[in-house]
C-alpha cells in the first residue's frame, strides 16, 4: 500500500534519539530548548515554545491570548477538528467561516462579510486561520481585519512548516500573534508527536511555557514568595502536562536539518502531478503566485465530467494499493458540533469541496515508480477533458 503520507527516519535520526536516551536527561532537558531556538531561527520569529502536540499548542495559544468563557473563537470549517476544539477547551464558543473555492483556505471575503453582520458581543476574540495543504492564507488582509475588529490571530500552520507568504517564512508572525506547527509523522518533519508555537511577543511565549508545565514557574523574578531556596518553584496558574520529551526533541532537531530538502522534494512531486494530470477532468491545487506551499497535501477535486463518484474512486484506488485519503470532513458537520446548532448547508463552499475532494500520496520518499502507479491508476478511472 502506498500511503498518502509517510515519515522518513534515517540512521542520523536514530542516532540522535539513542544518544539522548543514554544521556542523564530524557525529559525537561536542553534538547527541547535547542529545538525551540532552531525553529524560531528557521522562521525568523523571536520565540518558539515546544509542546507534545500541535493540539496542545493550539490550546495554550488560545489561553495565552486570553480566550475564556463567553468569548468567541472563529476558524475555518475545512480543517482537522483540533483547530476548533481549542476554543471548546477554553470554554469559549466556536463559529466557522467558509472557504475560498480556489485555495480551500479561509475566505477573506466570507470573513469580512461575517464580521460586518455580526453583533459586537459575538465577534471573535481569537481567529484561527488554517494554512490548508501547506499554502498560507491571505494573512495581510486578515491582519487588517483583525486590527479593525480587535481580535487576535493564530495561524494553524500544521501543514505549512517550510512554506512562505510574500517571501516571509510562515511562522515569522508578521501578520499574526502566534503560529502553530505540527511535528506529527505525516507532516513536513516529525518528532514522532509534537508541536511548536512561534510568536514575537514575550508575554505570550512566557504564558505558553508556563501553561505547558502545570502552570509552574522557576523564575525567581516572578515568585510571589521570595528567598525560599534553590529547590523552590511556584504554581501560579492552572496548567497542563504538555511538555515535549527530550527524545522527541532530539528527533525533531535531526529532522529539521532536512526541512528545506523535504519541501523542495514535495514541490517536485507536486509538479509531476500537475503535468501528468492536466488533461484529466480534475481540479488541481491552486497556489497563489506570492505563496510557496510546503505541499503537505496534494488534493484534487472531481468534476461533473470526471465520470466517477468520489466514493467509487476512493475504493478503486484503495483496492489498487494506493492509500488515498480525504481532507477534511467539514468540522461543522461533525456530530459533536451539531450539538451547537450547526447543520448541513451552513458553509456551502466547504461542503461542495468536501463532496469532491480526494488526497493523493505525497511525501519526500515517494519514488518515481510509486508516483507513476498513482498517476496511471487514476487515469484508468477519470475521464480526459476531451471525452464527453
Amino acid at each position: 500500500m502506498i500511503p498518502y503520507g509517510r515519515q522518513e527516519i534515517l540512521e542520523s535520526d536514530v542516532s540522535a534519539v539513542v544518544e539522548t536516551l543514554k544521556s542523564p536527561l530524557i525529559t525537561q532537558g536542553p534538547k527541547s530548548q535547542t529545538l525551540e531556538n532552531k525553529i524560531a531561527q528557521c522562521v525568523n520569529a523571536k520565540y518558539a515554545v515546544s509542546f507534545n502536540s500541535a493540539t496542545s499548542a493550539l490550546h495554550c495559544a488560545a489561553l495565552a491570548l486570553g480566550l475564556r468563557r463567553g468569548d468567541w473563537l472563529w476558524t475555518s470549517t475545512n480543517s482537522f477538528v483540533a483547530s476548533a476544539n481549542c476554543g471548546i477547551y477554553c470554554d469559549a464558543k466556536v463559529d466557522f467561516v467558509d472557504i475560498d473555492p480556489k485555495t480551500y483556505n479561509i475566505s477573506v471575503d466570507a470573513l469580512s462579510a461575517k464580521l460586518k453582520r455580526t453583533k459586537k458581543h459575538k465577534l471573535p476574540k481569537v481567529l484561527v486561520v488554517v494554512h490548508f495543504a501547506g499554502q498560507s492564507c491571505e494573512m495581510e488582509k486578515i491582519w487588517k481585519l483583525a486590527q479593525k475588529y480587535h481580535f487576535k490571530v493564530i495561524e494553524d500552520a500544521s501543514h505549512a512548516l517550510g512554506g512562505s507568504y510574500r517571501e516571509n517564512p510562515i511562522g515569522c508572525c508578521a501578520f499574526s500573534d502566534i503560529t502553530i506547527f505540527s511535528l506529527h509523522p505525516v507532516k513536513i518533519i516529525t518528532s514522532a508527536e509534537g508541536g511548536i508555537a512561534t510568536t514575537n511577543h514575550s508575554k505570550y511565549a512566557k504564558k505558553m511555557q508556563c501553561l505547558k508545565n502545570h502552570g509552574i514557574t522557576k523564575d525567581t523574578a516572578e515568585f510571589e514568595h521570595k528567598n525560599q531556596g534553590g529547590w523552590y518553584y511556584e504554581q501560579q496558574i492552572l496548567g497542563f502536562n504538555y511538555r515535549l520529551s527530550e527524545l522527541h526533541a532530539a528527533l525533531g532537531i535531526s529532522q529539521l536539518e532536512r526541512l528545506h530538502s523535504y519541501v523542495q522534494r514535495r514541490n517536485e512531486i507536486a509538479q509531476k502531478y500537475y503535468q501528468a494530470l492536466a488533461d484529466l477532468e480534475l481540479v488541481l491545487p491552486f497556489v497563489e503566485s506570492h505563496n510557496k506551499s510546503a505541499f503537505h497535501l496534494f488534493v484534487v477535486l472531481l468534476t461533473k465530467k470526471s465520470g466517477i463518484k468520489r466514493k467509487e474512486l476512493f475504493e478503486k484506488l484503495q483496492e489498487a494499493g494506493i492509500g488515498v485519503q480525504v481532507h477534511y470532513i467539514p468540522i461543522h458537520l461533525q456530530p459533536f458540533y451539531a450539538r451547537f446548532g450547526f447543520k448541513k448547508g451552513d458553509f456551502k463552499c466547504a461542503e461542495s469541496y468536501y463532496k469532491r475532494a480526494i488526497t493523493l500520496p505525497l511525501f519526500p520518499t515517494l519514488s518515481d515508480e510509486e508516483q507513476q502507479k498513482v498517476i496511471a491508476t487514476l487515469r484508468q478511472f477519470v475521464h480526459k477533458k476531451s471525452e464527453v
